[in-house]
């Protein structure tokens, strides 16, 4: 399929009331309003892995394009400029947590880039940078982690979650879940933060969305004794 059919079977697949609920989310036109359950049905298995449709999906602007570009992408084939793209382009939380954080996460800029991004004055790049932390840890080896680095990350989080911006206030949190459930070498000390900045505030719009409260998180985690299970994925 080419990108002019992928659009028209995107506006299709639309409905209206997903589409509401994703503008309550914080979506902005343009977008059709296609639920991620339909992108995988009925376009992933036909277009996965042809890098050249998904940048030219991402390019539209339109939040479905997005999502479904980052879907049928191969993370290992993209270039860090491509990235720096994306990462830019991106309008709202859904894009920049679940699509740009997650192939970046897979990619091999991952912790270059989310170092970077983590340092932008950007919210939803910022937001990026410690998404995509959050999800190399989850899908990396233990042995390929750096320990320091990811100490000196969780202080950051101590001292600056409850002042950051509002999307970056939740990606931190989740970096200290992922941190907390994935590396078994500091899951004390993820603990320990949780505990130190207990419930995190952030504004997710008219929803009924809430913030997972990190020690309850790790706790669970912890008491399934499903600390270090690494996802196989962090693209989904």
């Amino acid at each position: 399929m080419d990108l002019t059919t992928i659009m028209n079977r995107l506006a299709e697949l639309g409905d209206e009331q997903t589409k509401k609920t994703f503008m309550r989310h914080g979506a902005t036109e343009p977008l059709f309003g296609v639920k991620i359950g339909d992108l995988k049905k009925y376009l992933v298995k036909e277009l996965k892995n042809n890098n050249e449709l998904a940048l030219a999906l991402f390019n539209t602007g339109n939040s479905d394009a997005q999502y479904l570009a980052g879907l049928i992408i191969n993370p290992k084939k993209v270039t860090k400029e491509q990235l720096q793209t994306w990462a830019t382009q991106s309008n709202w939380s859904m894009i920049s947590e679940s699509i740009v954080a997650s192939v970046a996460a897979e990619s091999p800029y991952a912790v270059e880039l989310a170092t970077e991004w983590m340092k932008s004055e950007k919210e939803l790049i910022q937001d990026a940078g410690w998404a995509a932390y959050a999800n190399f840890i989850s899908i990396t080896p233990d042995s390929l982690l750096n320990k320091d680095e990811i100490l000196e990350l969780l202080k950051i989080v101590e001292t600056t979650i409850h002042s950051a911006k509002n999307r970056v206030r939740y990606s931190m949190n989740q970096f200290v879940i992922c941190v907390g459930s994935y590396y078994a070498p500091l899951v004390e000390e993820a603990a320990q933060v949780a505990s130190i900045i207990g419930k995190v505030s952030v504004n997710v719009g008219n929803t009924a969305c809430k913030v997972p409260i990190a020690t309850e998180t790790i706790e669970k985690i912890i008491k399934l004794n499903r600390v270090g299970k690494k996802r196989k994925n962090a693209v989904c």
